[in-house]
């Protein structure tokens, strides 16, 4: 079987003051490694075992098991979830690409912060907010529960943050507004969405005009 539970990228207290090492633990530790644990047992001995993580959220969309799709959706969004954070991040959008996308996308860095903040905070009950690429442009999109651009259409997702109580909840009680604005000054890895970015560039989407 391929799907496991992948290490954090970064020890459990690199992200501290601003996500604690306790958060993590228990984020990573029971959270996303139980949706790995059920995922993989409901592909042993079907022809998903062998799968990709991300040919099983896509045939589990297909086939409407809801229980599968919210159990491999959920190990994949904490999985990108992870990486779009690093110590020492945050802060306005670093990389030619994400950067100047950013500025033509939504007029400037700070209109694009305040539309994510407002995109997150508003988010009813559990779910993400994602940066995504789509039409030559970028979009801030909610997404309820186990929900992902994954299996949207001509639609690339470029990083996110987790706003089910359980990845904030310890650090900042009901401070979700708090949460959110670590993530986007101290926090987000604006290269792994470069990277996200450029890598979709490459396969011949156009940006919006100008570049």
């Amino acid at each position: 079987m391929t799907i496991t539970l992948p290490p954090l990228p970064y020890a459990l207290s690199a992200l501290e003051p601003y996500i604690s090492r306790r958060t993590l633990a228990a984020h990573h530790g029971h959270h996303h490694a139980a949706y790995v644990a059920k995922t993989r047992a409901l592909i042993q001995r079907t022809p998903l075992e062998s799968a990709s993580l991300e040919d099983v959220v896509f045939s589990s969309a297909e086939q409407q098991d809801k229980s599968l799709f919210n159990a491999s959706a959920q190990a994949w969004n904490h999985e990108f979830c992870w990486r779009s954070m690093r110590p020492g991040g945050g802060g306005e959008a670093r990389g030619a690409a994400i950067a100047g996308l950013i500025e033509k996308s939504f007029g400037s860095y700070r209109a694009f912060s305040q539309q994510f903040v407002t995109v997150a905070g508003d988010q009813f009950g559990s779910g993400w907010a994602w940066l995504v690429f789509e039409g030559g442009r970028l979009r801030i999109i909610a997404k309820s529960n186990a929900q992902t651009p994954l299996t949207m259409p001509q639609v690339t997702p470029l990083l996110t943050i987790d706003v089910w109580e359980h990845a904030y909840y310890l650090d900042y009680q009901h401070r979700r507004l708090d949460y959110i604005a670590a993530f986007l000054d101290h926090l987000v890895d604006w290269d792994f969405a470069n990277r996200n970015l450029t890598q979709q560039l490459a396969v011949g989407v156009p940006a919006l005009a100008g570049d």
